[in-house]
């Protein structure tokens, strides 16, 4: 199917685009970006008054399956994705089995084949069955497909097995993406640690468990100068840690996710569990950190760290709820409402941390509307206001920390590999 998309406003991080222009792609590809341009194709769309920007490259997200399909599935989260300008997503390993072998990282790509509408890349685990003891054959998860490695829901307690996996990994080339949070710092809290969480009665989980396991992931990276990407910063001493290590060089990268910059503890005065995540919600001066890191770019990327639960996971006591949000749906509005619209980045600098920057960090060609490139572009109405609602939500769970917010910019088309998979 060829596609040509007229009057848009073009934005493309990488090639310092950002004009009103015309987009032709043929065969999955882009192959023009021009004024005015009059070729007849198969499909046309009217972009004037819209975004057109790379798709979204969503870095931290679970799919829960194989395991946990009452949760999500590969078909009801792409769906989900698709809805929301994202083409292409990394799925976490925290599977049950965990993606800690050829075997379980060949059954995802089969599940992939078949139900995906986006790009869905692997991220296999670092420790079998993501226990932090014994280290997995990063060689054979290579072979396998595996593009990064994480025990992402765990940390690694273990210096000596988290030496060796980055040594491992950087041999490999593979990427390796650090949960930070030192159990026996968090000591099974449930909040921040603070003023709320005693208030509340909740236990708390203090900063300390994130960033003090960050600076040890730093250290240990930088001891053995592998690249190592720190997932979900939520405070200020985690945002001053990794800005220092890069100015000394070290090769780290770092993403936050939108509640993190748009949410603080308070919103857990009512108890809503749909507001518990780990790391938590934090002060208000760590959400100001947050938006300033993004800014300054020490923050590289925003990733929605989609974690769907049940109803009966989510709907009980606080203590008891599992941890996590969903987020696909609402990352793109989110960043728009919380970030472009007070000024904190333009559009453009949006679309780098949400697509070009994550692109790199995984060494993948995507996030750029290059000649020659996929086609994966989303289109969306910026300015547009709509309210989250759970019913409206396409992924299997609906634990979003946005519901009844109102928020801006909606999604009118996403293009994958140059097929329109979603238009509103």
């Amino acid at each position: 199917m060829n596609i040509l998309i007229k009057g848009g406003r073009v934005i493309d991080p990488k090639n310092k685009i950002d004009a009103v222009m015309d987009i032709l792609l043929e065969n999955g590809k882009i192959s023009k970006i021009a004024k005015n341009i009059t070729t007849k194709t198969e499909t046309f769309i009217d972009a004037h008054g819209k975004i057109v920007a790379p798709g979204i490259v969503d870095m931290h997200v679970h799919l829960r399956e194989p395991g946990r399909e009452d949760k999500e599935t590969v078909s009801s989260a792409t769906a989900a994705a698709a809805s929301a300008g994202v083409t292409t997503v990394l799925a976490m390993p925290n599977t049950h089995p965990a993606m800690d072998c050829a075997e379980n990282i060949n059954l995802l790509k089969k599940i992939i084949s078949k139900s995906a509408k986006i790009n869905v890349l692997i991220c296999a685990a670092i420790s079998r069955g993501r226990l932090g003891q014994e280290l997995n054959d990063f060689v054979k998860l290579q072979k396998a497909g595996a593009l990064a490695v994480s025990d992402d829901g765990s940390s690694v307690d273990s210096d000596v097995l988290m030496l060796a996996a980055l040594k491992a990994a950087a041999k490999c080339r593979l990427l390796t993406i650090c949960h930070c949070e030192d159990k026996s710092l968090s000591c099974f809290g449930v909040m921040n640690t603070g003023f709320n969480s005693t208030r509340l009665g909740l236990r708390g989980i203090s900063k300390a468990s994130e960033y003090k396991r960050i600076e040890r992931d730093i250290k240990l990276a930088e001891k053995v100068k592998a690249a190592v990407h720190i997932a979900h910063l939520s405070c200020s001493e985690s945002v001053e840690i990794v800005a220092k290590a890069k100015k000394r060089g070290v090769l780290v990268t770092c993403e936050t996710a939108p509640h993190y910059f748009s949410l603080t503890e308070e919103a857990l005065l009512d108890y809503d569990t749909n507001k518990k995540m780990n790391p938590p919600l934090r002060a208000p001066s760590d959400l100001l950190a947050i938006k300033q890191g993004l800014k300054d770019g020490t923050i590289d990327a925003i990733a929605s760290d989609h974690a769907p639960h049940t109803e009966n996971e989510k709907n009980i006591e606080f203590e008891r709820a599992e941890f996590g949000v969903v987020g696909l749906e609402t990352e793109l509005a989110v960043g728009i409402t919380e970030l472009v619209t007070p000024g904190i980045l333009s559009l453009s600098q949006l679309m780098q941390k949400i697509s070009l920057n994550p692109s790199r960090i995984l060494g993948i060609d995507k996030g750029t509307l290059s000649i020659g490139a996929a086609a994966d572009i989303m289109i969306v109405s910026a300015d547009q206001l709509w309210t989250v609602e759970k019913k409206k939500l396409l992924s299997k769970s609906r634990n979003s920390a946005f519901l009844g917010k109102q928020l801006r910019g909606v999604v009118d088309y996403t293009i994958c590999s140059g097929k329109i998979i979603f238009k509103r």
